[in-house]
Formats: C-alpha cells, structure tokens, sequence
C-alpha cells in the first residue's frame, strides 16, 4: 500500500452514477478510506455527497438517495422545455429539478466545508479543465453535469463552464496534481450490451458522453505518471441499463457492491489499472455475429 495519500476519482455517467455507491460500500467494507475525493458530472454529486459523509454510513444513506430518484428528478422534460429549445434556448432539460436535488442533500454550502476534501472539475469553452475546490458546492457540480445540450453552462467567476466530461483532462490528472500516490477510479462504465440505440435526444447525449469518459479514462490511464499506484474497480459488464434510466438502481448498487467485493478479495488493490478494461467491445447475441472483443 502507498505510504501517500489516497484518492478516490468518480467518473461522471448519468443513472449509472449508482454503480458508484455500490463501489464505495464495498471499499469501506474492506478498510479502504480515502484522503481526498474528486469528482466529475454525476460523479461530482456523489464524490461531495461522501465527502460530507464519509463513512459507511453515509454511502448507505446515498443509497436511499439513488433508490429514490425518478428521472424527472434530474431530467424533467416537458412540451415547455421543447418549445424553449425551438426558440433558441440551447438547452433540452430544466436544471431547477437538478439544482433543488443538491441544494436539499448536501449538508454544506461551500466545497471547502467539506468533513472531507473534495474537488470537482468543470470544463470551460475551450476544452479545458477547471478544478473547482471552493466556492459554492451547488454551483460547482451543477457545472460539472452541465452536459453541452442537455442542461445550460454555469457561470463561475465570470467563466462559462459545462460538464467535467468535456474537458482534455479527466480527473485522474487533477488527483495526481493534488499528490494522490495511490489512485483509486470508481468508474460508472457504459451500456455496452443495448439491444438498440438509446431514444429520445438525452439519452443519445448521455449514452455519448459516457463513451467518452471512458476513452478519456482509457487515455489519462496510459499517460498517468508510474510512480503513482493506480487502481479502477471493476466496471460492470455486461450492462445494458441506459444512463437515462434511472429505475435499474438497486439492481445496479447491488451488482456493484458484489462485483467489487469479488475484485478486493481477489487483490484486485494490488493491480495496476488497465486501459483495456475500458476498451470496446461487443457481446454475442442470438441473431448476432459480433462477438467480444477486448
């Protein structure tokens, strides 16, 4: 085990943001504690929400939080909202629902009152990454989930910012800046197992985005300093929930909380990340011809 500090990173990916609680339980459950989280789109509501709870008993009243969310909770859509939109809003979803959900969860107001420390990433528009570490807590994640389309950009410090998701840098590089030696990425993975395309506009977004975390993931892991001990749970595949649907959390908790138990015992802290985990790949099907590949 690394003798420096130890972060946890959790990924964005819509409703699959759940996965991540099933991670965290089986972490603690195993002695596992971070010094510092940092967090990105969905995973920057769940790295701040632990890190003003950080102990098993907070995962598990995440959990209660994850089980109770509907998708208009987070992704209300309305005749409305497609009327703004052809009016030249830019944006398909109201943020207030979203806005309302942090804003009635998390115990404190600014990232640095934090029990724990935790750091959030924004993009703005040049592609670019923005650490968010103080100031307003709401603020920065509603930043950090503003997906381009889905939500609108978020004003902080006079820059406009959108998801973290976006930017050339994923949060792995932001933890190793903040002199984490030992790494620990909690990733929400993709539906790699649809049976079709995902329908309607948001679900196609997010589906998009969740791919590209996973290349940026694929990408920051490769290039990630060797002296930095970096571990990833294990994503979960195969999935075949769409990061719209929000009705697959306890299954998804509860496959997590397996999965990555299963991984710890098996001294899966004590081997390196690989980008290949993260690769594509396909699953065979009846009626198919395409087969897996890793």
């Amino acid at each position: 085990m690394s003798a420096g500090k130890t972060a946890f990173v959790l990924a964005g990916g819509g409703s699959l943001g759940s996965i991540q609680v099933g991670m965290l339980r089986a972490l603690l459950a195993a002695g596992v504690f971070p010094d510092f989280v940092v967090g990105s789109s969905v995973g920057a509501l769940n790295a701040s929400y632990f890190a003003a709870y950080p102990h098993a008993e907070g995962v598990e009243a995440l959990a209660a939080i994850w089980l109770g969310l509907r998708r208009r909770d987070v992704f209300p859509f309305s005749a409305m909202t497609a009327l703004a939109v052809l009016r030249g809003q830019g944006f398909l979803v109201d943020p207030a629902p979203l806005r309302r959900l942090v804003e009635s969860t998390l115990p404190f107001q600014r990232l640095e009152e934090a029990p724990l420390p935790v750091h959030l990433v924004a993009t703005d528009m040049q592609g670019v990454a923005v650490r968010l570490s103080d100031g307003s807590v709401t603020e920065a994640i509603m930043a950090s989930a503003a997906v381009p389309g889905v939500f609108p950009p978020v004003e902080i410090g006079g820059v406009s910012l959108m998801d973290g998701a976006i930017a050339a840098n994923t949060p792995l590089s932001l933890a190793a800046a903040l002199g984490a030696r030992r790494v620990i990425i909690l990733p929400t993975g993709y539906a790699c197992d649809l049976q079709g395309p995902p329908t309607g506009a948001v679900a196609r977004a997010l589906h998009a985005v969740t791919l590209l975390i996973a290349w940026q993931l694929m990408r920051d892991i490769e290039r990630l300093p060797r002296e930095i001990e970096l571990r990833m749970a294990p994503a979960l595949c195969p999935l075949d929930v769409s990061p719209y649907d929000f009705s697959q959390a306890e299954s998804l908790i509860a496959r997590a909380t397996r999965v990555t138990g299963k991984w710890i015992d098996e001294g899966g802290l004590t081997r390196p990340a690989s980008p290949g985990e993260l690769a594509p790949h396909h699953h065979l099907h009846a009626g198919h011809t395409a087969a897996r590949v890793m």
